[in-house]
């Protein structure tokens, strides 16, 4: 049986944290397809296919991770490409609350389970949006990026 799992989010850009969920999920199967989210109702500092770039290098030489980018539900994004797991990360109340929902209808309408890990607390803070504010004002953000 091979376990697959989708890392999903906009990963506009993808952080420490988000670096942090996915090592300490990868142990958990044997392959990870990092779902890059496009909304047309999102405004993006980055192209999917530059998020998707950056993502792959960083992960080059690990083969069990794949990278694609997906506009569509989540659940059927999962099913295209063979995963039985959502991975999420959670930060706060707000996310676990948010995250919860989510699950309940993934799970409803497309047979998927999700795994929720808790952010660790050194990564907590950090937040793709709060990197984006201080990439606006010009501070370097090299410490919250892979």
């Amino acid at each position: 049986m091979n376990r697959k799992g989708i890392f999903v989010g906009s990963f506009d850009p993808f952080t420490i944290g988000h670096a942090d969920i996915l090592s300490r999920a990868l142990p958990l199967f044997d392959t990870i397809v990092i779902g890059v989210g496009v909304n047309e109702r999102k405004q993006y500092m980055q192209s999917a296919e530059e998020r998707s770039r950056k993502i792959k290098e960083i992960y080059k030489d690990e083969p069990r991770i794949e990278v694609q980018t997906y506009g569509d539900l989540t659940v059927d994004f999962a099913h295209r490409v063979g995963a039985n797991f959502i991975i999420k990360g959670a930060r706060t109340i707000k996310d676990f609350e948010y995250e919860r929902e989510q699950a309940v209808i993934n799970r409803r309408i497309g047979n998927i389970e999700t795994l929720l890990l808790y952010a660790d607390p050194q990564y907590d803070s950090i937040s793709s949006s709060m990197v984006r504010e201080l990439i606006h004002f010009g501070k370097d953000i090299k410490e919250f990026l892979p």
